[in-house]
């Protein structure tokens, strides 16, 4: 499951272990994951939880006087909760009925408020949270990332001729116009990795026609309006060039 997370949803199942650690728990629960998502602090999920007025401060407070500290002793290897690994599984989920091919924070936090019966939920719900109003917070959140990913501000951009002879994929991603890319994430993990090089990141797809070149482009333009690219990708855009246009 964890070779779909996005990094910055691996980063928050290991401030979840840190949280873990600093309570003395041999354990991960879903409040240890709460506290994860708000300590990232930039993805979908914290975005949510801030404009929902939760903060690290008051979480950690209410997670202590809910399931107090620890013996202090706490394993190398630190276990889920079933409740925990039930989260994960709706994370799962959840990313299936988007569409997504990833599990980014959004998702983790939605799993944590569909599994309901947890600590974190308590928590969320003392820091006056209305857990039914998270999903559609999510949503929107996501609509505006991918209005921003796709370039979708308005008034002068600043390519203007690539703008007038290229397509721009990341924004055709968004909007749904673009078919899902099958076979080829080998290919398209591949390109990104170049990419995300300092230096030597000029990836280059040799072969016949039709045998699946634009796809893979297509696929990265799809990555990138998930968000399941690294950090180094993110807000950019692909863009496909009319060499007709420009031979005109």
């Amino acid at each position: 499951m964890f070779e779909r997370f996005t990094e910055k949803a691996i980063k928050v199942i290991m401030l979840a272990q840190e949280e873990a650690r600093r309570l003395g728990h041999n354990f991960v629960g879903t409040e240890q994951i709460l506290l994860g998502l708000i300590g990232e602090g930039t993805g979908v999920a914290a975005k949510v939880l801030k404009s929902m007025g939760v903060n690290l401060k008051d979480a950690r407070i209410e997670v202590e006087k809910i399931i107090g500290r620890g013996s202090g002793f706490v394993a190398v290897e630190i276990p889920f909760t079933p409740r925990a690994k039930r989260v994960l599984e709706l994370s799962l989920e959840e990313a299936r009925q988007l569409g997504h091919n990833y599990i980014g924070t959004e998702h983790l936090l939605l799993g944590l408020i569909r599994e309901g019966e947890g600590v974190a939920a308590r928590v969320l719900e003392n820091l006056g949270v209305d857990l039914s109003k998270v999903r559609t917070q999510v949503i929107r959140m996501l609509g505006e990332t991918a209005e921003v990913s796709a370039g979708g501000s308005q008034g002068r951009t600043k390519t203007p001729t690539l703008d007038e002879f290229g397509s721009n994929l990341t924004q055709m991603a968004a909007e749904g116009k673009l078919d899902p890319v099958v076979g080829r994430q080998k290919e398209i993990e591949r390109v990104i990795q170049i990419l995300g090089r300092r230096t030597k990141n000029n990836p280059v797809l040799i072969g016949e026609p039709g045998v699946g070149k634009t796809a893979m482009a297509e696929g990265l333009a799809q990555r990138i309006s998930n968000g399941d690219i690294p950090d180094i990708l993110e807000e950019k855009r692909a863009v496909t060039l009319d060499i007709g246009l420009l031979a005109a």
